[in-house]
């Protein structure tokens, strides 16, 4: 029967000779004889398990699950399969650590950002949850819309870009905002009221969108031509919204439509229309557009709407 000398293992396993006697004196790849020299040698199967070994521990198993496999206490199958798990684990926290890391280098704020990246998929949705009862909770609300709202999900990767963590932080802090909370509670105010007056609260109808995509359109030109959201010059910019709201809400247009669209004025809170945005780059969606420059170009001047 053939028998090896540790120089040989060495040679061909790859691995240094002073390796191979500690595995050999810890027990894990005992020699099968020795020499009359004393010199120590080992079989075809100490060959076989000084290989495995060294693969256990190329893999990163420690040596004492090295030896349990080598006892057959536990499989290879299972060591690999929770390994595997382990390394996935880690893998997700480099990940993690390395968006925290180029963000903070883009100039955020580390601690926070540290902070809420690692934070569980349940603890980010905590966030919006607690947000949603403190802005919803105390009105009736349309179903739909109120459904609609609590079920988005936020779904940050594993491996999240810096702009998906820039944007979990920045979406973290605005629904943490009192000032936030206190404007979206007052739209929750008015919506119960408008629902309770008999008008439809739930997704907006064909014509409505059109008006808004309308209102939008209208102040990006204004926007781009230079025209201040002051009167006179934004007067007919204003005058056009008016009546194509008009248009849509069936409804004559006159100074009453104005007051009426005044009294909404925190539907033209720019930030409500950035939480979508933020929830898009979060959960790596198609690109939502971010109106908040026309939506305060129409606010100032003069022209709220929803």
């Amino acid at each position: 029967m053939t028998r090896y000398q540790i120089g040989e293992l060495a040679r061909m396993t790859g691995l240094a000779v002073r390796t191979i006697r500690f595995y050999s004196d810890s027990g894990l790849v005992p020699p099968t004889d020795r020499t009359a020299g004393g010199y120590r040698t080992y079989d075809a199967e100490a060959l076989a398990r000084l290989k495995l070994v060294r693969t256990l521990r190329d893999l990163g198993v420690d040596l004492p699950t090295a030896g349990r496999v080598l006892a057959r206490e536990v499989s290879v199958t299972d060591v690999a399969r929770a390994h595997a798990e382990a390394i996935d684990a880690q893998m997700k926290t480099l990940r993690l650590r390395r968006a925290v890391l180029r963000a903070v280098a883009k100039g955020g704020e580390m601690e926070l950002m540290n902070e809420l990246a690692r934070m569980s998929d349940e603890e980010r949705q905590r966030i919006l949850d607690d947000f949603f009862e403190e802005v919803f909770g105390p009105y009736e609300l349309d179903p739909q819309f109120e459904q609609h709202m609590r079920s988005v999900r936020i779904e940050l990767p594993d491996d999240p870009t810096t702009e998906q963590l820039e944007a979990w932080v920045e979406l973290a802090k605005l629904v943490q905002d009192p000032d936030f909370r206190a404007s979206i509670k007052r739209m929750s105010a008015q919506h119960e009221e408008q629902r309770r007056n008999g008008v439809d609260m739930g997704p907006r109808s064909d014509d409505n969108m059109e008006a808004f995509n309308y209102a939008i359109a209208q102040a990006r030109e204004a926007i781009d031509a230079g025209i201040a959201p002051e009167p006179p010059e934004a007067r007919e910019v204003v005058d056009r919204v008016n009546a194509r709201w008009a248009e849509a809400l069936g409804v004559p247009n006159d100074e009453h439509l104005v007051e009426r669209l005044r009294s909404y004025a925190d539907f033209a809170d720019p930030r409500a229309e950035r939480y979508w945005v933020l929830i898009a780059k979060i959960n790596g969606w198609p690109g939502v557009p971010d109106h908040s420059a026309e939506r305060t170009w129409l606010r100032e001047a003069g022209q709220p709407f929803g």
